[in-house]
């Protein structure tokens, strides 16, 4: 037998040595997966745009205060979800200036609006969407789900790098 690498050869105590010293190596190496700054990550995690504008309280009381109060049902649709076609977030500013009806009853869901962030810190769709724009988990106030798949994420305060002073 001719071959190259045979146990009675020394070109085969160079092959295993060399083996087991890059098994050996690699636990150090760095890994090779993509990182979430790398450029469309969090867009390809997301799946769509992330939208993003600042209107009063009054001007949509009452689709804040129904979505806040479809909190429990919504806090299972985050978990149930894996993929959305489309997130708006709504920044509220005046939110907290006054006592409104949308104020009361986050007042009132406060527990379910706790649950609520826990589970979109738990979903990599909500909460990357919700971080891609600087977004803290406690300025969530609800979201509401739309019919075509899209979602409404109502958020305390003024987008960040809009606030002038």
């Amino acid at each position: 037998m001719n071959a190259i690498f045979t146990p009675e050869k020394p070109g085969f105590l160079h092959l295993v040595l060399l083996a087991a010293l890059a098994v050996a190596v690699a636990p150090g190496s760095p890994l090779m997966a993509q990182g979430l700054n790398t450029e469309g990550t969090i867009d390809a995690i997301v799946g769509s745009d992330v939208n993003t504008n600042e209107e009063a309280v009054a001007d949509d009381e009452d689709r804040i205060v129904a979505a806040i109060e479809k909190t429990p049902q919504n806090t299972g649709e985050v978990r149930r979800r894996f993929s959305i076609d489309r997130v708006d977030i709504v920044f509220l500013p005046d939110f907290g200036d006054e006592e409104t009806a949308v104020e009361a009853k986050a007042a009132e869901f406060e527990s379910q609006i706790t649950e609520l962030r826990n589970e979109i810190q738990g979903s990599a769709i909500f909460y990357h969407a919700l971080d891609s724009r600087s977004v803290l988990l406690n300025d969530v106030i609800a979201l509401e789900f739309g019919d075509d798949n899209g979602v409404t994420i109502f958020v305390a305060g003024h987008e960040p790098g809009t606030q002038t002073e």
